[in-house]
């Protein structure tokens, strides 16, 4: 093979295998939001979760007020913890703050998106349109990756043809 193919050969073998994955980021103001993702739903469910991390760049807090999707009736911001052995859910009627130089997880157990009323069920695989309103960053449109029944976390994004 001469040089000069060799080098076309080798620069789109570099740009296959040695691209990293990219998850979603969202840069809204001083946030930057990655991760968006959800599970996927079992027929006839009304309900899922949507998850995602917020990191605030910026020297003041911002606050996470409230969400829309037309797949869902209604999307409010809960918590999930535990209280005397007791897991509770509650809806946080007044917004998730994020501080400034702090990052927030929403993820199962903890902080998450409560989309209700589902119009359809979530299969693995969906991109899920959600809009997030913050106080100061205004709304973000994002998409939820839909990952399997029981997911945990936003799968991990493999090269094709590299073996771990």
């Amino acid at each position: 093979m001469k040089p000069v193919l060799q080098f076309f050969a080798f620069a789109a073998l570099l740009a296959v295998l040695g691209a990293p994955a990219h998850a979603q980021e969202v840069k809204a103001g001083d946030l930057v939001i990655t991760q968006p993702w959800s599970r996927a739903t079992p027929g006839g469910a009304k309900i899922a979760g949507g998850f995602l991390t917020i990191e605030n760049k910026g020297a003041a807090p911002d606050r996470l007020i409230s969400g829309a999707g037309d797949i869902a009736g209604k999307v409010e911001i809960h918590e999930m913890a535990m209280n005397n052995g007791v897991m509770t859910m509650r809806p946080l009627d007044k917004g998730l703050v994020i501080e400034p130089g702090k990052t927030v997880k929403l993820a199962p157990g903890g902080y998450h998106l409560m989309l209700m009323d589902l119009k359809q069920p979530f299969k693995q695989g969906d991109k899920v349109p959600i809009t997030l309103e913050f106080e100061k960053a205004g709304k973000v449109a994002l998409s939820f990756d839909v990952q399997g029944v029981g997911a945990q976390a936003p799968a991990a994004h493999d090269h094709p043809g590299i073996k771990k």
